[in-house]
């Protein structure tokens, strides 16, 4: 058994970040069906802006939002306007190919990725 990258959402801005929450992310609930996540789901959220790396929990957003908000503790470390990226995994006995999304700035969905498109849009 191996984990595996199942679900993610790439370069996705933080629109809001909430200390005063009790914890999680929540994301807009049509960018959770793209990339398949599921509500209350572990995550790894990855900051591109500020190199922070925590886990926490998914909670649907309002479908259309592209509210990407960073609850609790979290916010202390990934901040509203850092460009992060949002992982799911898997437990799995066979490889995964994952179902990858690209969002614009607005958190508006762009396009599916590849493993390989993925590794392009790093660089841009």
């Amino acid at each position: 058994m191996r984990w595996y990258l199942r679900s993610k959402i790439h370069k996705a801005t933080v629109t809001e970040a909430n200390i005063a929450y009790v914890g999680s992310i929540t994301i807009d609930e049509d960018l959770l069906e793209a990339c398949g996540l599921d509500v209350g789901e572990k995550v790894l959220v990855v900051s591109n802006t500020s190199g922070a790396r925590l886990e926490t929990y998914t909670i649907r957003g309002r479908r259309g939002s592209g509210v990407i908000c960073v609850n609790g503790a979290a916010a202390h470390l990934i901040k509203e306007g850092e460009e992060i990226i949002i992982m799911g995994f898997e437990l799995s006995s066979y490889r995964i190919e994952p179902q990858a999304i690209l969002v614009d700035k607005s958190n508006c969905f762009v396009q599916y990725l590849t493993e390989t498109e993925a590794q392009t849009t790093e660089r841009l």
